[in-house]
């Protein structure tokens, strides 16, 4: 432990892990929550410096969440072991929220679909077609990644989509895919790619109820545009 700083080596009004404690977790800015993380600093650094550096390298948790273990390691000061705990605590969070999300989600228009998906898909890298099937009451009974990739009508072949569908006993679906340029705007392929879809699901019972392109925090419906 001879180079490194550890927790208790902080002044007790600057540990925040102690902070926690005492007023809980949303009291934690990010720079602290990191910090209760990674546990320890080094001989010439602090553990809130050292989190403070880690945030600002990847400007905040929106491309800390997408780094690899290599990336991560390339920050002074970041092992193996404070790399695999960053990304232990990035899915777990992540597994908590999918399952607050798919305990019996209820959707009743595109707002509610979008707001679905929207923090998982908005910062993807690639487009990600994805399909969420619904019960007979519009509740969210399994979502599925189909395809990553440009969307083509060619290569997102409806036996994929509905092969889902029917296995899951699925009343209706509604399709989604992301925009890495975070712009949700509908391009004539995402037309064409719905209006086969929607046809094929005509002929084998199951509804699509909607196309939703994710862009960062914003969405278009190519249902409420008329689109499908």
């Amino acid at each position: 432990m001879g180079d490194q700083i550890m927790m208790r080596d902080v002044p007790q009004e600057d540990r925040p892990r102690e902070r926690l404690l005492r007023y809980g977790r949303q009291a934690l800015s990010d720079r602290e929550l990191v910090a209760v993380i990674l546990g320890s600093g080094s001989r010439n650094e602090s553990v809130l410096e050292l989190s403070g550096r880690l945030l600002s390298h990847f400007e905040g948790f929106e491309f800390l969440r997408e780094a690899s273990i290599e990336e991560l390691r390339k920050i002074k000061g970041i092992g193996t072991a404070k790399a695999v705990r960053i990304q232990a605590c990035i899915e777990f969070g992540s597994r908590v929220a999918g399952q607050r999300r798919d305990h019996r989600y209820t959707v009743r228009s595109p707002e509610d679909g979008a707001d679905f998906v929207m923090e998982e898909m908005r910062l993807l890298h690639q487009e990600h077609f994805v399909a969420v099937f619904l019960n007979t009451k519009n509740q969210v009974i399994h979502k599925s990644t189909i395809f990553i990739g440009s969307l083509n009508a060619s290569i997102v072949h409806p036996r994929e989509v509905f092969k889902e569908a029917v296995r899951r006993s699925a009343a209706s679906m509604i399709c989604f895919h992301n925009h890495p340029s975070g712009d949700p705007s509908p391009s004539q392929e995402d037309i064409d790619v719905t209006k086969r879809l929607v046809a094929c699901g005509k002929m084998i019972g199951v509804d699509v109820l909607d196309h939703i392109v994710i862009g960062d925090r914003k969405f278009v419906s190519l249902k409420q545009k008329g689109l499908m």
